[in-house]
């Protein structure tokens, strides 16, 4: 009911802001849900979502993979985390920009060079967040596992995964929320398709109307996941942590 009074909220605010500032500077919400209207019943609109959200996916489900076992290498072997600490430095300030001109220039505007710099940029943020998972491991419970001559599979079950799936929660949770934007700063820049282009077309256009048609589906769609999926799953990660207190 709250978020429900808040959406309300920030509709009749965006109204007035609308009305005081006129139509150049921001469109009204029925004017801009009759854009979007008109985007949905084209097939442009869904077509257009589908495909941020494919390379969303991809790009995020390529980082935790990637990140997560490096993160975990880097937390349990201290010689390794010396030796790729200042790479890691080196990426994690370096502008995601930066780096997705690189991509192209190197790889050609295509899909694949899209897909790379989207997972090297989220990459960092995953590897950091395991990382600090893999160093807070309980060393009295990797003993206990020894004692009782887990296999490395039920060590990994029973041990490892409880104690680090809440550092896997918020990886997974502040990594979407970095892919998203860099996806939509990819396709501005070198894709043919996508909310990302749908906004740069728009912009070249001085199309507000347009640019919030994508704009406000997309959010809301990410809203969702963060609501749905990314929120209940961080809960229920640490639930060993409620049930053991």
């Amino acid at each position: 009911m709250t978020r429900l009074v808040s959406l309300c909220l920030f509709i009749a605010l965006w109204q007035v802001g609308a009305l005081l500032l006129g139509p150049r500077y921001l469109p009204e919400p029925m004017a801009v849900a009759a854009t979007l209207l008109a985007e949905a019943r084209n097939g442009a609109l869904a077509f257009n979502l589908g495909v941020t959200l494919a390379r969303v996916l991809a790009g995020f489900a390529l980082a935790m993979v990637i990140g997560s076992a490096l993160g975990i290498a880097l937390g349990r072997l201290t010689a390794l985390d010396r030796l790729v600490d200042p790479w890691l430095v080196i990426v994690l300030n370096t502008p995601a920009l930066v780096v997705i001109m690189f991509a192209y220039i190197w790889g050609g505007l295509n899909e694949s060079s899209a897909l790379a710099a989207i997972t090297l940029n989220k990459l960092p943020n995953a590897v950091v967040t395991l990382r600090e998972g893999a160093r807070a491991l309980d060393p009295a419970l990797d003993e206990m596992a020894k004692v009782f001559a887990f296999s490395r599979l039920r060590r990994w079950r029973h041990v490892v995964a409880p104690q680090l799936a809440p550092f896997f929660a918020a990886a997974a949770r502040s990594g979407l929320a970095l892919v998203w934007k860099i996806v939509l700063v990819v396709e501005l820049l070198g894709r043919p398709n996508g909310v990302g282009f749908k906004m740069n077309e728009a912009f070249q256009l001085f199309d507000l109307r347009l640019l919030l048609a994508y704009a406000l589906p997309f959010v809301a769609l990410m809203i969702l996941v963060e609501s749905f999926v990314l929120r209940p799953a961080e809960r229920s990660a640490s639930w060993w942590r409620r049930h053991g207190a």
